[in-house]
């Protein structure tokens, strides 16, 4: 009896029923936590005023201050609440130290008529205490929308504005900034009006709690910033979530052993030969060309962009940052690697659609051609218009066609638009080529999910056009992760396992059941705990402990399903090596497909299972986020994950429209990329961003998360060789890894240009 007998021939209603009610629960309590932003984010004055009702800056300055952050990426450069870029400091602790400095010192001079430095050891615990004190009082009138300063914290703010103007002058601490990088005066008192406010809600108690709106997050003892009993309590509990999951999860597959990734006994017909590629096919391997040649693009901007830390202001003796910013330089690697992952999903499903449709749908090339040239301008303007934006070239217009400043969300507002009607053209092709197999009563609804997957990618990212530049920045915050948490990690890793299960199926590996089988059990296990997990980028953002209550059970158990990575690694090995019920071996012409496919089940368990987990518990992510284990956890999932899926889907498609002597000339430069690319990635994990992170960490438990995050600890010589040892890393991934991979992309592009003009010079007229 095969496992698809076992279970019945077709799968049980409650597979549908189990994924339909964990995405319906799961979106209830996301949008339950993302709508109390709105109610529970730190309100933005209407005016800062002092003890006698004057003015001192309003909020008008501080959401212009909130535009100036924007216009000139300083999120692409330093952080707010630990959240943007690691290459200058975190701006709301770093102001927030200062201004806890300047209080002290200035209660010292009134109590003690002496300097800070020159008190006893008694009276300076005094000044602690007072310091601490002044900064958790909330003096915020919600009837009025008044915030009263006090005469030490006003001086701190005017201090404070040369202090920043200075900061983003001095290219040696300003992260890779050029000089006067802010234009004016008038802009600089804004910023710090901003840099003000995020301060404020950093340290100044919610009314009725113990704790700031932002749960005392950043770390700085000085300022009475330490630990939330929250963090403990649900870090803790969070364990539990954990242990259960994996324990239910571990008795399931013990107990049905059909699930995964199982080979039946019936003999499956494949659909999918290779070296036997329909024109539109073909067509999709210009979209894997431009792939190539955005990755190469990334991987060098980013080898660029890392180098600032190792030599700050310096690119091997060249003044490269005047011209180039890191903050545009990090802005495009960021968007270059989403780029070309997503550009590398788009060509993999419209030609696994083709393979499904078993069709040549009326003018489909034409429309993968046209999606191709709207994809090209959409990147090329995109990228220019952020540099132009961040120039202030676009004047008022820059939030529309510049630089919208949002990390991850960088592209102006008109390039999102465009991105979205590209996304939606795709999937409508995708439907197009698909409609013949929704026909078909054995394929629909195998066919109906990969058309579902495919749908929700335009739908959700809808949410990048629910905020604006004045927006409250904690609703900014909640809504962005939608799209970096939800929209990436969410749903196009649904949509990926859905392109993995449809590609098994159509090369005859597994039969529908177990396909469609896989399809539902991702969506429920990763979804299940990624939906209301997504929390947990919102710990220190402003939001409540209900949150991080729920986003730290849930987020707990998203190492679950990826626990399942190395239970099941034996049968997808087993699949994959084309074995049949009789025990000879098949000889898979998608052998290298697999083998990127085997690695990213490799990085997902240790980019998103250990490095991720490593972060997510409140307790630790209170000290650590904003570190370089972040960009640790960061690279391994991204790159690690979805980076060796594009790369699959490219191999994939090179196969498919390569005969064996073709394929015979690009195998080995695909050989040569996996080891490259895995090598590499390994080598910058294990040489640069995890000792380097855990000395960091180490500085916030010790010195405070300023501190860390500061010129003088990024300065230090221990912390600059370990930035100089990311090197090795670099140049095997960048040489060995995606060099052979754009030759390879350029041949096969080559080849298939060249079977066309062979198929129309012998074709009839």
């Amino acid at each position: 009896m095969n496992q698809d007998s076992a279970a019945g021939n077709s799968l049980s209603v409650w597979w549908r029923v189990a994924a339909i009610f964990t995405i319906i629960v799961g979106f209830a309590v996301l949008i339950f936590l993302s709508v109390r932003a709105y109610k529970v984010g730190p309100p933005v004055p209407r005016q800062v005023v002092d003890q006698t009702g004057q003015a001192v800056f309003t909020g008008d300055d501080i959401l212009a201050g909130q535009q100036v952050f924007l216009k000139y990426a300083l999120m692409e450069n330093g952080t707010i609440w630990g959240h943007g870029a690691y290459l200058g400091p975190d701006f709301s602790a770093q102001y927030l130290h200062t201004l806890a400095v300047d209080v002290a010192q200035g209660l010292a001079l009134q109590n003690y008529q002496r300097s800070l430095n020159e008190l006893t050891k008694v009276e300076r615990q005094t000044i602690d205490a007072q310091v601490r004190d002044l900064l958790k009082q909330n003096r915020y009138d919600p009837r009025t929308g008044t915030l009263t300063y006090t005469d030490l914290e006003i001086a701190s703010f005017r201090g404070q504005i040369s202090k920043w103007n200075e900061h983003f002058s001095r290219e040696s601490v300003n992260g890779g900034l050029p000089p006067k990088y802010i234009k004016t005066a008038g802009e600089m008192e804004d910023l710090t009006a901003f840099f003000a406010w995020t301060a404020w809600a950093a340290a100044a108690n919610r009314p009725g709690k113990s704790y700031s709106y932002t749960s005392n997050f950043p770390y700085d003892p000085m300022a009475g910033n330490t630990p939330p009993s929250a963090a403990v309590l649900w870090s803790a509990l969070s364990l539990v979530t954990l242990l259960t999951g994996t324990a239910l999860v571990l008795f399931a597959f013990g107990r049905f052993n059909y699930l995964g990734w199982k080979r039946g006994r019936e003999e499956l017909h494949p659909r999918m030969f290779p070296g036997v590629a329909t024109e539109d096919q073909r067509a999709t391997i210009k979209f894997f060309l431009i792939v190539s040649l955005l990755f190469l693009a990334q991987v060098l901007i980013g080898g660029a962009t890392a180098h600032n830390r190792a030599e700050p202001g310096s690119f091997y003796g060249i003044n490269l940052y005047h011209l180039f910013p890191t903050s545009i330089l990090r802005t495009w690697h960021l968007q270059l690697a989403i780029f070309w992952i997503a550009t590398s999903f788009v060509g993999g499903g419209l030609m696994l659609a083709s393979s499904l449709g078993e069709r040549i749908a009326k003018w489909q090339s034409a429309g993968i051609n046209l999606l191709f040239w709207a994809l090209v301008l959409v990147v090329a303007g995109s990228l220019l218009g952020e540099i132009l934006g961040i120039n202030q070239i676009f004047g008022d217009l820059w939030h529309w066609f510049g630089h919208q400043g949002w990390e991850y969300l960088d592209l102006g507002r008109i390039w999102q638009v465009l991105l979205v009607i590209g996304l939606v053209f795709w999937a409508a092709l995708l439907v197009r080529a698909i409609l013949p197999a929704l026909k078909d009563p054995g394929r629909r609804e195998i066919t109906s999910l990969f058309a579902i997957s495919a749908l929700v990618i335009p739908l959700f990212y809808l949410p990048a056009f629910l905020f604006g530049s004045t927006s409250n920045y904690t609703v900014v915050d909640t809504w962005r992760f939608w799209i970096i948490h939800l929209w990436v990690e969410g749903f196009f890793e649904l949509f990926v396992t859905t392109m993995v299960a449809v590609t098994f199926y159509q090369l005859g590996l597994v039969s529908s059941s177990t396909a469609k089988r896989v399809i539902y059990l991702d969506a429920i296990l990763f979804l299940g705990s990624g939906l209301i997990g997504t929390g947990h980028h919102w710990y220190w953002t402003g939001l409540s402990h209900v949150n991080m209550a729920l986003a730290a059970l849930f987020s707990a158990m998203e190492v679950v399903p990826l626990t399942l990575l190395t239970l099941d690694a034996w049968d997808f090995i087993k699949v994959t090596k084309g074995d049949n019920p009789g025990g000879s071996s098949i000889s898979l012409p998608h052998k290298w497909v697999f083998y990127f496919l085997m690695a990213v089940g490799f990085w997902n368990f240790v980019g998103a299972g250990i490095f991720g987990f490593l972060i997510n518990l409140p307790i630790v992510s209170y000290f650590e986020i904003g570190t370089v284990l972040t960009p640790n956890h960061g690279h391994a999932a991204l790159m690690g994950v979805f980076g060796m899926e594009a790369v699959a889907l490219m191999v994939l498609a090179f196969r498919q429209v390569s005969p064996e002597e073709q394929w015979q000339r690009t195998e080995k430069y695909i050989r040569v990329s996996f080891w490259g690319l895995n090598v590499g990635l390994a080598l910058m994990v294990v040489g640069n961003l995890f000792p380097g992170g855990v000395l960091q960490l180490y500085d916030v438990l010790n010195h405070g998360y300023w501190h860390a995050r500061s010129p003088e600890y990024l300065h230090r010589g221990l912390v600059r060789f370990i930035e100089w040892c990311r090197m090795p890393g670099d140049v095997i991934f960048i040489v060995v890894g995606v060099i052979p991979l754009v030759i390879a992309a350029v041949t096969t592009y080559a080849f298939v240009c060249r079977a066309k003009r062979e198929e129309t010079a012998v074709s009839p007229p």
